[in-house]
């Protein structure tokens, strides 16, 4: 799967065929996989652009699946679930609970899969970086407000999550750039310019401009 793609998740052909094609008549590329633990793996090379995940898998439940895609992936990526099985509303309020954006019940009815799916990909595009680092657009912010100097707690208010998930956002952003410190993080972050110019540091003063000199 190449980064950017719609990953169909399911065992039955008579869903991953059907869905594919409507994505692919938009102009999506698809990839697709039978098991969970195929997509964990799959994802973990490549972020696709939306994922639809049916529920009854072989090896592990959708729920799996779902909890750890947000795990590792953030808020930003969209997860539609689907059950032919569990359509009850407490089934739908746990995959929600969970993580998932959508969850339709079987038989789709493809319109409004796909209806459903553009009102996700119309979100907020993920922020991009210039270098080749495969960073979740939430691991993106969360290196941008440190870069601003916010402390653990206060990128936890301003992102609305938990202070423990800016920690393991933390980790994955030192992990995946190769470096030992979030002092080095950020020094990437202002070398990408994910962020602005670095400000002077503490006791620095600031050279005033040629036209602002007497």
């Amino acid at each position: 799967m190449a980064a950017g793609e719609v990953l169909v998740v399911s065992a039955d052909d008579d869903i991953g065929r059907p869905v594919r094609r409507a994505f692919e008549r938009l102009g999506y590329a698809t990839s697709s996989v039978a098991s969970g633990e195929e997509a964990l793996a799959i994802t973990t090379r490549a972020r696709p652009a939306l994922v639809v995940l049916d529920l009854e898998l072989d090896d592990i439940t959708g729920y799996e699946v779902c909890y750890e895609l947000r795990e590792r992936s953030g808020e930003d990526l969209p997860i539609i679930l689907v059950s032919g099985a569990r359509t009850e509303p407490s089934d739908r309020v746990a995959g929600l609970l969970i993580g998932a954006d959508e969850y339709l019940a079987k038989p789709l009815d493809p319109d409004e899969l796909v209806a459903r799916a553009r009102r996700l990909l119309s979100r907020n595009p993920v922020p991009s970086l210039a270098m080749d680092t495969p960073l979740t657009g939430r691991e993106v912010q969360v290196l941008q407000l440190l870069a601003k100097g916010l402390p653990q707690g206060a990128i936890a208010k301003e992102l609305f999550i938990s202070p423990k998930t800016v920690g393991t956002h933390i980790q994955r952003i030192i992990a995946k750039l190769g470096v030992h410190s979030r002092t080095e993080a950020v020094a990437i972050a202002y070398r990408e310019g994910l962020v602005g110019d670095r400000p002077p540091a503490e006791g620095q003063a600031t050279r005033p401009a040629a036209s602002e000199r007497p």
